[in-house]
């Protein structure tokens, strides 16, 4: 991926907290502003990342049994838990960098999983079928 060298004059007070943030996570505080404005940033309007518009691909082409199981699916509870230690990890003392990967990669899992849900919860429902118990499953 190419790089782009750009400038940027940040208010004291912004620096010094990318800085403290930086020192907690292992990074440098470019490191940080990078994931602070790629995190800002959504994808262009209406475009899904590749392996999120793969996940949701052929979903239309699953028989109803099928559908429900895919709005049932969710996050293996030891992968929740994993993720949440690690939010409250980073909130604190920060994470490393295998961390903050392994963080990522958990987020990356659990918008795909709740992208794979509400596409076919949306499918089930264009097929006539009541969809409002969906959501008192998954409520703690």
């Amino acid at each position: 991926m190419a790089v782009q060298a750009v400038t940027v004059n940040l208010p004291e007070p912004l620096y010094e907290r990318l800085a403290r943030r930086a020192i907690r996570t292992h990074r440098t505080v470019e490191a940080e502003i990078v994931e602070a404005v790629s995190s800002s940033l959504p994808e262009e309007p209406g475009e899904l990342p590749a392996d999120m518009a793969e996940a949701i691909a052929a979903l239309h082409l699953l028989d109803d049994e099928d559908l429900w199981r895919a709005a049932r699916t969710c996050l293996a509870p030891e992968k929740a838990a994993d993720l949440e230690e690690l939010h409250i990890k980073r909130q604190g003392e920060g994470l490393s960098a295998s961390e903050t990967e392994a963080l990522a990669t958990l987020m990356s899992e659990t918008t795909r999983i709740m992208l794979v849900r509400s596409r076919a919860a949306a499918l089930l429902k264009q097929r006539g079928h009541d969809v409002s118990g969906l959501r008192q499953e998954h409520e703690p």
